[in-house]
């Protein structure tokens, strides 16, 4: 769960994944109310911890005659809008121990590349989380993409990452089941007018 910061880069990613393969060259911009950045890790080896972060935004940007080389995404999340339905543990992990949200209140993915095709592939980019950038990368897959009923041009993505809390410096120990954050992103994105 302290991981699931890195659902935003997963999120990241299914949205560079289908610009490549869309041929609609435009902006797009994430989708709040469409769109979830969610996590799960182990309680203590007895049980699963779910949470999500409610505040993010995101745009991406695609050319197809480019190829994935021309496309580029960017997801930042507020991390102090963590939610695991239980205050006192998002208290808890909003502090020092986890993700320092009063020194490191965001979070960020930015795309460097992409290898795929129209129904899905790797996203690369660099994720900054407590002071620290790291390159990952992650599968992503393109859910759909169309006209909506208001007149506007949308495509959905999803995709999952796994994390490892040391690699960002969150080395509070809850045993080694808890190292360990699967994320899922799951990003609809509408295109600017």
């Amino acid at each position: 769960m302290y991981n699931s910061f890195f659902k935003s880069a997963g999120l990241a990613a299914l949205m560079m994944g289908a610009a490549t393969f869309s041929g609609h060259t435009a902006p797009y911009t994430v989708d709040l109310s469409h769109s979830f950045i969610k996590f799960e890790t182990s309680h203590l080896g007895f049980s699963k911890l779910s949470g999500r972060f409610n505040k993010f935004s995101g745009t991406m940007n695609y050319d197809p005659a480019k190829g994935p080389d021309g496309q580029s995404i960017k997801i930042e999340i507020d991390i102090t809008s963590l939610d695991t339905n239980w205050p006192d543990r998002d208290k808890h992990l909003r502090s020092a121990d986890f993700f320092n949200s009063e020194k490191f209140t965001k979070a960020t993915f930015e795309s460097t590349g992409y290898d795929g095709d129209a129904n899905g592939g790797t996203l690369k980019g660099n994720l900054t989380l407590l002071g620290v950038t790291k390159e990952i990368s992650f599968a992503i897959k393109k859910i759909g993409e169309g006209k909506d009923p208001w007149g506007g041009y949308r495509a959905g993505f999803e995709g999952s990452y796994t994390l490892t809390r040391k690699d960002f410096g969150m080395d509070y120990n809850l045993g080694p089941e808890a190292e360990k954050v699967e994320i899922t992103l799951q990003i609809e994105a509408l295109k600017d007018k």
